[in-house]
């Protein structure tokens, strides 16, 4: 296993255990980027208009289209890192 799979097998459980909630866009960014890392690119068909949290989750997603697995696997881990120091809310 990786060094970055170990970090990002951490910031999954670091994730669970952080003082406050992150806000609405910090959470779809983490959502979008957790789906990159360990599904690749969107894939299925964008919800209806009815299912608004579903849209953004999968315009999200989307918006990651191209960024291997990797890439996004060390930009969750960097989000979760910041998440933790406060930096981000």
């Amino acid at each position: 296993m990786s060094d970055v799979n170990t970090q990002f097998a951490q910031a999954q459980q670091d994730v669970q255990q952080l003082p406050e909630r992150p806000g609405n866009l910090t959470l779809l960014r983490l959502y979008a980027l957790f789906k990159q890392a360990t599904e690749g690119d969107v894939h299925g068909d964008k919800p209806g208009f009815t299912d608004i949290v579903g849209k953004y989750k999968y315009e999200a997603w989307a918006a990651l289209q191209g960024t291997a697995q990797e890439t996004a696997r060390q930009q969750y881990v960097e989000l979760v890192e910041s998440l933790k120091s406060g930096a981000t809310s």
